[in-house]
This record gives C-alpha cells, sequence and structure tokens, in this order.
C-alpha cells in the first residue's frame, strides 16, 4: 500500500461512510491498514491516507522512534466514528503525518473527546479517548473530513521539520550533551 502525501486530490476528499453489510469485504483493508501502519512506525491512519475514501480509521498507539513517549495501545478500527462530545479545554502538541513526510507542526486539539463508532464486527462502540490518545483520534479523523495537520496551523512559525523536532527532543531529553 501506498501512503499517499500531500498534493494527492485524494487526501482532500470527505470520506463516506461504510455500510454495515461490507465490513467483511473490508476486513483485509484493515489488517493492511494495521501492517502499513506498523511498518511506518506510526500511531494512526486512516483510510483516505492509501486512496480509500472510506470512514475507516485505525488507533493504534506505541513507543516508538517518532512518538518515544506514545502510551501502549492495541490496533483498534474505528469504522464511521463520531464525535459525540468534547472537553472544554484544548491543549497545544506536536503532530506529524505520514501523508506530510519531515514535517511537524504545533496543532490545537481538545484535551479528551468522547467517540461513538462501529468496531471491525459492526458492533457499536462509545469511548472516552484522552491526551495523546485524544490528539491521535482527533489528527486521524481529519483526514475523513478532507484535512491534514497543516489546515489546522494558524502562524507558519508553528512549522519546522521533522529534523529540527527531533534535534529538539534531544535536547530536552539530554541537556548536557548539547
Amino acid at each position: 500500500m501506498e501512503i499517499l502525501t500531500l498534493g494527492d486530490p485524494r487526501l482532500r476528499r470527505v470520506a463516506d461512510p461504510i455500510q454495515v453489510e461490507d465490513l467483511p469485504k473490508l476486513q483485509p483493508l484493515i489488517d493492511q491498514l494495521i501492517d502499513q501502519l506498523q511498518a511506518a512506525a506510526g500511531v494512526g491512519i486512516a483510510a483516505p491516507q492509501v486512496g480509500q475514501n472510506l470512514q475507516l480509521l485505525i488507533l493504534a498507539s506505541h513507543p516508538n522512534r517518532r512518538y518515544p513517549d506514545a502510551p501502549l495501545m492495541e490496533p483498534t478500527p474505528l469504522i464511521n466514528p463520531q464525535i459525540v462530545s468534547r472537553s472544554a479545554d484544548r491543549v497545544l502538541g506536536w503532530e506529524g503525518c505520514l501523508s506530510v513526510p519531515h514535517q511537524r507542526g504545533q496543532v490545537w486539539r481538545d484535551r479528551s473527546v468522547t467517540v461513538a463508532y462501529l468496531d471491525r464486527q459492526g458492533q457499536p462502540q462509545q469511548q472516552v479517548f484522552t491526551d495523546f490518545i485524544a490528539r491521535i483520534f482527533q489528527h486521524e479523523y481529519d483526514h475523513l473530513l478532507g484535512k491534514v495537520f497543516l489546515d489546522r496551523i494558524d502562524d507558519p512559525d508553528q512549522v519546522i521539520s521533522e529534523a529540527d523536532y527531533m534535534q529538539q527532543q534531544s535536547a530536552v531529553e539530554h541537556p548536557a550533551e548539547h
């Protein structure tokens, strides 16, 4: 599977809802998305990022080279997700994207969101996501709306290269070495 990058018009389309009767034939796509996500060291991916205009995303937080402090979460498919409620407080945090390679930006997101969705068997679920997991969800949900994290940034100075971001993080973690 190829991950589409910024500039591909398919990333700007609003994703179509998935019919429950179509879920059996979408199981291979769900597995492919999970595999692609793990291969790319990502923590989330949405079907539109691989050219599938469907309301499907995967959350799979885990510590990795891109997000060393990420909490551990089993890969979780969310089908036709909807935000039921949002927290009153918002937080500013760094985001990167497999579809916007080599860039990071600071984005305001809701600290927590309550989300209703169907699981991969088509069963209705509702869950509250907080902090980093809420950030991942909102980032991936934006892909279903035809948006990328850069659309949420007002100040271009809030966007830096991935290399500069990693260097900043290294300086924070190991100040004596810099």
